[in-house]
C-alpha cells in the first residue's frame, strides 16, 4: 500500500425543513464563499457516522437536539473545488430546541427560505444539492472541468 493514499474530505450539509422551506445560514468571517448564504454544515471528524456528524454539527450552529433516526440521507455529491471531496446531504424534520445561531463569529444571519425561490447568493454546489432534493436526484458531481453531472 502507498505510503501517502489519496483520501477525500467528507462533510455533511443538513436540509433543515420546516413545510416546503429550509433553513439558511450566511457565512461571514471564514474566508471561503463569505456573504453567501449554505445550510448547517461540517466536516466528519473521522470515526464518525454521517448521522452522527449531522447531529453534531446541529447542536454546534444553531442549537438544536436531533435523534439520528430523524436523519434522512438524500444525496452525495462528488465535488471538485479547491481539492475534491464527497458531501453528504441529509434531510431533517423534526428536532428538538429553538433554532439560533450559535456561531455568531462565523454566521451572520439564518432565515428561512421557499425551497423553490432561493435568494440568488446560495453557494452554487448548494443551490445545486437543494434541486436535487427537490427532484429526487441523489447523486451528483460538481465542479469538474467537463461541467457535466451525473444524475
Amino acid at each position: 500500500m502507498p505510503a501517502n493514499r489519496f483520501s477525500l474530505p467528507s462533510a455533511v450539509h443538513l436540509f433543515l425543513l420546516r413545510g416546503d422551506e429550509v433553513l439558511l445560514l450566511r457565512r461571514y468571517n471564514t474566508g471561503y464563499e463569505d456573504g453567501k448564504y449554505s445550510v448547517v454544515a461540517g466536516h466528519l471528524d473521522g470515526g464518525e457516522r454521517v448521522e452522527t456528524a449531522a447531529v453534531r454539527e446541529a447542536r454546534e450552529e444553531v442549537g438544536i437536539e436531533i435523534n439520528p433516526a430523524d436523519v434522512q440521507v438524500v444525496g452525495v455529491m462528488h465535488r471538485l473545488s479547491d481539492d475534491e471531496r464527497i458531501d453528504w446531504f441529509v434531510a431533517v424534520r423534526v428536532w428538538r430546541g429553538e433554532i439560533a445561531n450559535r456561531e455568531p463569529d462565523k454566521c451572520d444571519e439564518l432565515r428561512w427560505a421557499r425551497l423553490d425561490d432561493l435568494p440568488g447568493n446560495v453557494i452554487p454546489y448548494v443551490r445545486r444539492a437543494l434541486e436535487n432534493f427537490r427532484q429526487g436526484r441523489w447523486y451528483d458531481s460538481f465542479g469538474w472541468p467537463d461541467n457535466t453531472s451525473t444524475s
